[in-house]
């Protein structure tokens, strides 16, 4: 028969605040709410939760962006807010290549973007960045003031 810890709290006695669960490799950690399992992690971190509903499972990793960015285009184009981009290029009127701080696995990786005064398209992508290109609303390429990416996919 399996051994079996039932606790109301988990603490660290040396007083650093620092808790944690070291198991053993090709173990996994299993989080139960009302006898069911609701979350599964394993040695190499691959986590899944319950998804909406209660009854499909969402791998997180999976579920995640791994890149997004809100760019001003206008003037000298600057990355206002991002997560995983590492800095812009301004190539010329309306193109702009992004990089990203961590690389994806591959470039086939799935990209939506949008711009507010018109359209945004994908030039080509490469694992560590992607090049966009925006236009106006007559379809002109022109620099705009605010240009949206998300990225989602696998990281290297």
């Amino acid at each position: 028969m399996a051994s079996k810890i039932e606790v109301d709290e988990i603490f660290n006695a040396g007083g650093d605040n620092d808790t944690g669960i070291d198991l053993a490799t090709n173990d996994q950690i299993l989080l139960k709410v009302a006898n069911a399992t609701r979350l599964t992690m394993n040695s190499t971190g691959q986590t899944t939760i319950v998804g909406e509903g209660g009854t499909t499972t969402t791998n997180l990793q999976q579920g995640l962006l791994k890149a997004w960015s809100k760019v001003d285009g206008t003037g000298t184009a600057a990355v206002n807010d991002s997560l995983n981009i590492s800095g812009i290029t301004d190539n010329s009127t309306g193109n702009y290549t992004l990089a990203m701080s961590n690389a994806m696995g591959v470039n086939t990786y799935a990209q939506t973007h949008g711009a507010n005064c018109g359209q945004q398209q994908i030039i080509s992508a490469t694992t560590s960045a992607y090049r966009v290109e925006t236009s106006n609303s007559a379809g002109s390429v022109a620099d705009v003031n605010v240009i949206g990416s998300q990225i989602s996919g696998d990281l290297a």
